[in-house]
């Protein structure tokens, strides 16, 4: 893997490592932090994985609907 050398200042290094966890590289801090953008197969993905209820489900989407219904309002001053 090829490597490239960058200069940080020593305030932005000391942000960097209070990031970093036992065992991870600096490399590994900034994929986390600044890597690829998300996309809604990735969501779509990560809830297939975390294998939520039917139930659940029904609740998450009668809030999202009962959220549309009573769209917020701007308060009169």
């Amino acid at each position: 893997m090829a490597v490239k050398t960058i200069t940080i200042d020593m305030e932005a290094y000391e942000t960097l490592a209070r990031q970093k966890r036992p065992g991870q590289s600096f490399s590994q801090v900034i994929k986390e932090r600044l890597g690829s953008r998300r996309t809604g197969r990735d969501l779509a993905a990560a809830l297939k994985a975390a294998r939520f209820s039917n139930k659940t489900l029904d609740a998450v989407d009668a809030a999202v609907r009962a959220r549309r219904r009573d769209r917020p309002r701007a308060v009169d001053l």
